[in-house]
């Protein structure tokens, strides 16, 4: 399920079978031009890849809109706001929270977390509709899947 009204209409009734939420890291900067153009193209591909994760595994999560933050990461800053996010997520029947990101920065402050960060070596560029991108996709969707699994 996604966070949109349709999906919302389906999970109220079904809360207690959706115990995961899904939240994508993304990072943004525009004081250097090759930079933003790098963090633009690792935003498209975490959010088709979060959407794939979430088809996937629909019926049990629930992707909920990116987390964005300027790059470099403020640690502190940034943990305490997450973390209130999975407070007031906690108010329904999730147990599960799991962060996606590209971001190797957020690896130093992981147990600092209310959940879990999986972190993947990102894409440096190219194209998000070419085939080995979407390959690429699909071979680690079925990896996270799997993994977000062991966790229930």
């Amino acid at each position: 399920m996604k966070y949109s009204s349709n999906h919302m209409e389906q999970y109220i009734p079904a809360k207690e079978f959706v115990d995961t939420i899904i939240i994508p890291l993304i990072p943004f900067h525009f004081s250097a031009d090759a930079e933003m153009k790098k963090l633009a193209f690792q935003a498209e591909v975490a959010t088709i890849f979060a959407g794939e994760i979430e088809k996937e595994l629909s019926g049990r999560v629930m992707l909920i809109p990116p987390y964005y933050y300027v790059k470099p990461l403020e640690q502190e800053v940034e943990v305490k706001r997450l973390n209130t996010w999975v407070q007031n997520m906690e108010t329904q029947p999730f147990t599960n929270f799991i962060f996606l990101t590209f971001d190797p920065a957020w690896k130093k402050c992981e147990k600092d977390l209310t959940g879990n960060l999986l972190w993947f070596p990102s894409i440096q560029s190219g194209d998000v509709h070419a085939s080995e991108t979407h390959h690429l996709i699909t071979d680690q969707v079925a990896q996270v899947s799997e993994l977000i699994r062991s966790f229930w």
